[in-house]
């Protein structure tokens, strides 16, 4: 009876410790998915960074259908950005874009020689050259609202070179070269984010609007509301008054206003001067350094990293759920929307295509690059063991450089 018994507890502290192995192995694959799992992320600053030859970026879609014609230099971006040189990356931060996060991962995710100094309770990073204290960064965090709240492609060009020849009057012997980013976002959601937004007490009434050499008068641009602000208006009001610069704003911040005689509405007809800043806003947005769309975070940060040569210490997080998903709006709403951002629509759908083109041409070419390299090294491999009477022992003994380039092209 005893011998029963003391067997059944052994069976019983076996199967207990057969389910404990598998509970803990279980809970160790859940952690290790949360790290490396391809459907999630640690994109926000203050995450682990993954190892450097972990793929995290999406396969390019073998299906996906082209709509515009791109030719190859508008989708090769390898730039040469030399930090310790004269170079410049300026961001244009386009409202409710998720341009606040990039702005950080710029001054406190890249991986730098000298990286940015962010202390706490300042708004801003101090981001100098590895070889002298001059900003290789133009942006909210690093050189703060310089040119204005928000300033869009118009007042930036025209205000980011003598900005800096005052901050850095030694740099007026070399010439610059400015190297403009951005984000974009699906205009309904960036809409209604921004309506959020203002519901909440913003205004952004700091703005200047800078365009040729003024500002706009109030009978160019009167405002929507009267007192300091619009909070609590509902997405009515917010769509009924017609001088909102919520519609159509990512067009109208990356155009050449100065084509459209700025905010006078009265310099051209109304559809020509959609026209004009459309496909001035596709010319911008084509010319410049690098553009991401907030609603493929993995494409963005790669697209980056490839373009301007730098690397970010973590990966960047793709949040489904923001303040604008969780509105409920109806679909004639959603229409409304749409007809109020025709011009973001078109130029997001355009983006959209340009920016899939881009990801999927640079991801080739260098899982090509990768095959040669592979195809290299095996040949080369191959070709160190057709060598005739080569002792291992002996590493003095190298064939020269013609009978290895006949072995590789025999084989």
């Amino acid at each position: 009876m005893r011998r029963r018994r003391a067997g059944g507890r052994t069976m019983v502290e076996r199967a207990s410790k057969f389910l404990l192995v598998v509970a803990g192995s279980a809970c160790f694959m859940l952690i290790l998915y949360q790290y490396a799992g391809p459907g999630l992320s640690l994109g926000a600053p203050g995450g682990r960074a993954p190892p450097d030859d972990l793929d995290l970026f999406p396969t390019p879609d073998p299906h996906y259908e082209k709509k515009y014609y791109f030719p190859v230099r508008e989708l090769e971006r390898s730039l040469r950005f030399d930090m310790k040189g004269d170079d410049v990356i300026v961001f244009l931060h386009i409202q409710k874009t998720g341009g606040t996060t990039f702005g950080r991962h710029l001054v406190q995710n890249v991986r730098l020689e000298v990286p940015c100094d962010c202390r706490p309770g300042q708004k801003k990073c101090t981001c100098y050259r590895p070889n002298r204290r001059e900003t290789w960064l133009f942006s909210r965090f690093s050189t703060g609202w310089s040119c204005g709240l928000h300033a869009d492609w118009t007042e930036l060009t025209n205000c980011v070179p003598g900005v800096l020849d005052r901050r850095d009057p030694a740099a007026l012997r070399t010439p610059r070269k400015f190297y403009y980013i951005t984000l974009l976002r699906d205009p309904v959601s960036r809409y209604l984010s921004e309506w959020r937004h203002v519901q909440r007490g913003a205004t952004w009434k700091t703005s200047l609007h800078m365009c040729d050499g003024r500002t706009p008068t109030p009978e160019e641009l009167p405002p929507c509301y009267e007192g300091t602000d619009w909070s609590g208006c509902t997405l009515q009001e917010f769509m009924d008054c017609p001088y909102n610069l919520a519609n159509n704003r990512q067009v109208r911040m990356l155009a050449d206003l100065s084509l459209v005689g700025c905010y006078n509405l009265s310099f051209i007809p109304e559809g020509k001067r959609a026209q004009l800043l459309l496909e001035s806003a596709k010319k911008n947005l084509r010319g410049m350094a690098f553009f991401g769309l907030t609603e493929f975070q993995r494409k963005t940060q790669y697209l980056f990293e490839r373009t301007f040569n730098l690397k970010f210490i973590r990966p960047f997080m793709q949040y489904n759920s923001t303040r604008a998903g969780g509105v409920e709006v109806d679909e004639d709403t959603i229409q409304r929307i749409e007809e109020l951002n025709d011009l973001d629509m078109q130029l997001y759908d355009y983006a959209k295509d340009l920016f899939q083109q881009r990801y999927q041409y640079k991801r080739q070419l260098e899982r090509r690059e990768q095959r040669l390299r592979t195809r290299e090294e095996r040949l080369l491999h191959r070709a160190k063991e057709a060598l005739p009477g080569e002792d291992p022992e002996e590493p003095g003994r190298v064939p020269t450089e013609d009978y290895m380039s006949h072995i590789i092209e025999k084989w």
